[in-house]
């Protein structure tokens, strides 16, 4: 490891330091998302403005594990049983009016049919592992809200995954949908086994193991994440699935027995992801932005509204329209402000875009821009139009009052 790596590392140790004590200073006057100071406290250290981190194949290498473990709890947050029929139902048809408009508006826009779909399907993307760390603290997880979003952002996290695999990968529609059904066939069996196993000796041992080195069910976790990712890795398919595979198996496994079990390995399972390695992910993507490249050009800084806007007209509105019967216009609004949020697969996809050569470096930088003032904007405007002034009790007591 070079010094600069480790430079750059302990920088990064430092700002997810830094980062909770800020967003809580600052919360006192206005709710404001903790990655939103991660990122741009990365920024800030970057090349672009202070030039004391850089992005170099260590530092990039433990941010992918990072953003693996992003998906990963997304996956693992997510209970189906709550969600499936109607909420899980509506969020596919807001996602196939999204994809439709995005995919139109991209062809509208991009030079070449090939870069409109890249653009289309990253404007049809939400960003749930970043607005779930969101819902958690402003207590809204278990309320019919977020329930909604949870629906809306599972869908437009997975949803897109797919069509990467299908349409981005290089290889023929036919040919990926052959490997994507061998890798659903895997997870299929892993959670088939999750439902149907009795899983004594594996409860047995995370309960002996819980409070000693041994920590039997967070090794578990880890290992069957590297197992899915190396699958899908394996088969060509997104990495990013196969860690949003892993957490719906693991949540299956642990909290389908006991629940203060399945409460004390969640409190582990988010001490390693959200304590250490998914702020390096959002740190990382600070240090990483090429913010002179944006700046330098006109045309190409006046895209970054022109796409923040574009997300909420493809997520937003269809969201907003398909949410359910009686949901106020506030909550509505807030709903569609959730899923207007997008970063980590459009950073995704657009890189795709870039290594081939069927999306400009420009637009790839703005949409990017885009994601990032989303992840800035949209969460804290989502708090305040669905009243997240109430503490989290109060927000249980009127989870009825939509």
């Amino acid at each position: 490891m070079t010094t600069h790596s480790l430079g750059t590392l302990v920088l990064v140790a430092v700002i997810a330091v830094l980062s909770p004590p800020l967003a809580d200073l600052a919360g006192r006057r206005a709710p404001v998302p903790l990655v939103v100071f991660e990122i741009v406290l990365g920024i800030l250290v970057g090349p672009d403005v202070l030039g004391w981190a850089h992005d170099d194949d260590y530092v990039h290498a433990l941010s992918q594990f990072g953003l693996a473990m992003l998906f990963f709890m997304a996956g693992y947050e997510i209970d189906f049983a709550r969600l499936r029929g109607g909420p899980l139902n509506r969020a596919l048809a807001g996602w196939a009016v999204s994809v439709a408009l995005g995919v139109g508006l991209g062809v509208l826009l991009a030079p070449t049919a090939k870069s409109g779909v890249i653009v289309g399907i990253a404007l049809s993307t939400t960003a749930l592992g970043t607005i779930l760390p969101v819902l958690r603290d402003a207590g809204e997880v278990s309320t019919p809200l977020g329930n909604v979003v949870m629906a809306v952002g599972a869908v437009g996290e997975f949803a897109p995954i797919i069509a990467m695999t299908l349409f981005l990968d290089g290889r023929k529609p036919g040919e990926a949908m052959v490997y994507l059904t061998a890798f659903t066939l895997i997870a299929g069996v892993g959670i088939v086994v999750a439902v149907r196993g009795e899983h004594a000796a594996v409860n047995r041992l995370a309960d002996l193991t819980m409070q000693t080195s041994g920590q039997f069910a967070v090794r578990l976790v880890i290992a069957l994440l590297m197992l899915m990712i190396g699958a899908t890795v394996a088969l060509g398919v997104d990495m990013l699935l196969g860690a949003f595979a892993a957490g719906v198996i693991m949540r299956i496994l642990f909290h389908s027995g006991d629940e203060e079990r399945a409460e004390r390995v969640t409190v582990k399972l988010e001490a390693v992801g959200f304590g250490f390695l998914i702020p390096v992910f959002f740190i990382e993507t600070g240090i990483g932005y090429g913010l002179k490249a944006l700046t330098s050009n006109w045309a190409t800084l006046g895209l970054v509204p022109l796409f923040l806007g574009l997300f909420l007209v493809t997520r937003g509105v269809p969201s907003y329209l398909t949410a359910p019967d009686g949901v106020s216009a506030r909550r509505r609004r807030a709903i569609a402000l959730y899923a207007a949020t997008g970063l980590p697969l459009i950073v995704a996809i657009t890189a795709i875009g870039v290594d081939r050569g069927t999306l400009k470096a420009s637009t790839a930088a703005a949409m990017v821009g885009a994601g990032m003032l989303s992840v800035l904007l949209y969460p804290f405007l989502a708090l305040k139009v669905s009243g997240d002034t109430r503490a989290p009790q109060g927000r249980q007591e009127a989870a009825e009052s939509w």
